[in-house]
């Protein structure tokens, strides 16, 4: 992993890139790498849930939904960049990919039992800026700090 401090409002944002396999010791410990320099940045515990239930969902559906029935040691690529304004996720697995507005919203009635969508939608719905590439196997979070 690389990173970099910006703790301070001048200073760059704190980033890092990552190759990670699907290892929940070594996705928790990147979670709390990414939590740690939220709450150094100074948001406040709102964001933080906002920010941690985005980044455990992106994560989780690029290796249950974009490595389906791909190798099970295939990595994902995951990039932060955290700032005093704002913060940035990447997630990129190595599937196929899928078009994002194919998936039924999981909010109307005759999709309530079906298994899929609530994390996108979840995502949605605590972040800023939610976009897909393309190919759709590569999402990007943005969440910007809220004004006091």
């Amino acid at each position: 992993m690389s990173t970099s401090n910006g703790s301070n409002p001048g200073a760059p944002p704190e980033t890092a890139t990552v190759s990670l396999p699907h290892d929940r010791d070594r996705i928790d410990a990147l979670q709390s790498a990414l939590m740690f320099a939220v709450e150094r940045a100074g948001y406040a515990k709102p964001s933080r849930f906002a920010i941690k239930l985005a980044f455990e969902e992106a994560i989780m559906n690029a290796f249950h939904h974009g490595h389906k029935g791909l190798d099970e040691n295939l990595e994902i690529r995951v990039e932060y960049a955290v700032a005093p304004g704002e913060v940035l996720i990447v997630v990129e697995d190595q599937g196929p990919g899928f078009d994002p507005d194919s998936i039924p919203d999981p909010t109307l009635d005759e999709n309530l039992a079906l298994p899929s969508g609530r994390g996108i939608m979840l995502m949605r719905a605590y972040m800023t800026e939610v976009a897909h590439n393309a190919s759709g196997n590569r999402v990007e979070l943005r969440y910007v700090r809220p004004q006091d």
